[in-house]
């Protein structure tokens, strides 16, 4: 049986073994493989047939739907670039993804398309807008062509044969920044599956798991466990919630056996009962997006005895580079592990040299997961994606790595160890201090569930530390938490102030909004 090269073969390859195997569901829908493939196939050829060429963008903003993963992997079919867009933004950051990325078509809802064509968002490029409703209203706003899912579809024969190969760009993802506004990251046919495949290597997916997919897919991760699924021809089961027992209910209806979130995603799941059927059923659980604390993992595998955990480390510039192999968690719970396979890690300092064992550098990843670079930002791309020295990168033309500006140390086994992001880095005292450091002592008071550590400005110090947490009940006091930080951290480490919220913000993805707090902590 050939293996998946594109994209899309993930799918249709998969098809070609199982037809009928179960592939994707939402709810009470289900398709099989072969079902999947077949509206892969048509979708492509309805885009083809509406004047999609090759390499034209393709966004689509919906929720977890059938249709917008089928769009997603019908474009790539086309020899287009899909563009995902997290439905919980704004119709203003919409505007700046589609007009950024050039998008040519967008796969949307009738109501999403009201709200972004009342905005009077300029995009220019958008010529084709794709309602997911059976029929388009009569009021949807203006485009220079509007048209139904069913009416996409309908065209006979799908796609027509045009050359792609596995080098062709087929994604744009849209990331978060320390500042600006999000930068779309190109993904290549190569570089998805070639993270699915190592991904559901090191997991050991098969077609007999069913995954329960969480996460957004304008996420790297979120986009991963559809991957990871369909190379391995596994179940992959759709779900948006809003509070953590949906996740359950559809989790034990379902017969899940995997699932994948970020540390404050876990956190909420955490927090409720499960019932026996999941607790026996689950085969495994991973995080990605940011360190998971020991308290929550301990508390993850008390509440699922039977699941191999899986602590995994990952950019969108290169896909996934690290994952921590269950059998090491009891002895190296806070290491991010070492490479996954196929990919390869090293250290590097400021100059460009490799790193001693324990000495802290930069996190640069090299292989076949390497992005090609930020969409229309070549002074950016420079800046992150560039070559090793001859000794890692030996031959006749340069090969580019990506520099992850996360700062790690490697042991003397080749383990990793997450610092902390460089930009995210405090200042203090003429010190460089890791927020991630702060945050694991003051997790462990058990004080509080949640916590960011931020520094801002300061004239004396350069840089205050500042605390932003959620307290474990009402009778727990900045000053008893600011007293154990006294305790546990050296002097120039304790957090100047503590600010309690009930809540705090997070972006898109899930991940600690690190940006807006930093904004609000600095007037305090």
């Amino acid at each position: 049986m050939r293996a998946p090269v594109l994209l899309h073969e993930l799918v249709s390859v998969a098809a070609e073994r199982m037809p009928d195997h179960p592939a994707l569901r939402l709810g009470d829908e289900l398709l099989s493989y072969a079902e999947l493939a077949a509206q892969i196939a048509a979708c492509a050829g309805g885009l083809q047939a509406a004047g999609i060429r090759r390499g034209d963008r393709v966004a689509v903003y919906l929720p977890k739907t059938i249709e917008g993963v089928v769009a997603m992997f019908a474009a790539a079919a086309a020899g287009a670039v899909f563009v995902p867009v997290n439905p919980v933004l704004k119709p203003r950051q919409v505007g700046h993804i589609l007009s950024d990325s050039g998008a040519r078509a967008l796969v949307t809802s009738a109501s999403r398309w009201q709200a972004l064509a009342a905005a009077s968002l300029p995009c220019p490029d958008l010529s084709l807008v794709v309602l997911q409703e059976d029929q388009v209203p009569a009021d949807a706003g203006p485009v220079a062509r509007l048209m139904s899912w069913p009416e996409l579809l309908a065209p006979a024969g799908g796609a027509s044969r045009r050359t792609i190969i596995d080098t062709d760009m087929t994604a744009i993802l849209y990331t978060s920044g320390s500042t600006g506004l999000p930068k779309g990251v190109v993904l290549s046919h190569r570089n998805m599956v070639a993270g699915a495949a190592s991904v559901a290597s090191y997991i050991d997916n098969t077609p007999d798991d069913r995954i329960l997919a969480v996460l957004p897919l304008s996420f790297d991760a979120g986009v991963s466990q559809l991957t990871t699924g369909f190379w391995a021809g596994a179940q992959v089961v759709l779900l948006d919630f809003f509070l953590p027992r949906d996740a359950v209910r559809v989790a034990a209806a379902s017969g899940i056996t995997g699932i994948t979130g970020v540390p404050p995603l876990w956190n909420q799941l955490a927090s409720v009962d499960w019932p026996d059927e999941v607790r026996q059923s689950l085969r495994y659980f991973a995080t990605t997006g940011g360190v998971m604390r020991k308290p929550l993992l301990d508390k993850l595998r008390a509440l699922f005895p039977r699941a191999r955990p899986y602590l995994m480390y990952g950019l969108t510039e290169a896909f996934r580079s690290t994952y921590l192999p269950p059998e090491e968690v009891d002895r190296r719970p806070d290491s991010i592990g070492k490479a996954i396979p196929n990919a390869e890690i090293v250290v590097m300092r400021d100059d460009g040299t490799p790193c001693d064992p324990d000495e802290p550098g930069e996190l640069v990843h090299r292989g076949a997961l390497v992005s090609l670079g930020y969409w229309q930002a070549p002074d950016l791309t420079a800046q992150r994606f560039r070559p090793l020295d001859d000794r890692l990168s030996p031959g006749g033309r340069p090969e580019m790595a990506v520099w992850s500006g996360d700062t790690v140390v490697m042991d003397s086994d080749g383990y990793l160890y997450f610092r902390g992001r460089r930009d995210e880095m405090i200042k203090t005292s003429g010190y460089r201090v890791s927020p991630n450091e702060i945050e694991d002592v003051v997790m462990a008071t058990g004080l509080v569930t949640e916590v960011v550590a931020i520094g801002v400005d300061d004239e004396r110090l350069g840089q205050a530390v500042m605390l932003a947490a959620v307290p474990a009940n009402e009778q727990v006091t900045s000053d008893a938490l600011l007293a154990c930080c006294r305790e546990q951290l050296a002097n120039y480490m304790v957090p100047r102030a503590v600010v309690f919220k009930a809540s705090l913000p997070r972006n898109p993805n899930g991940k600690f909004d690190r940006t807006a707090l930093r904004d609000e902590l600095a007037d305090c």
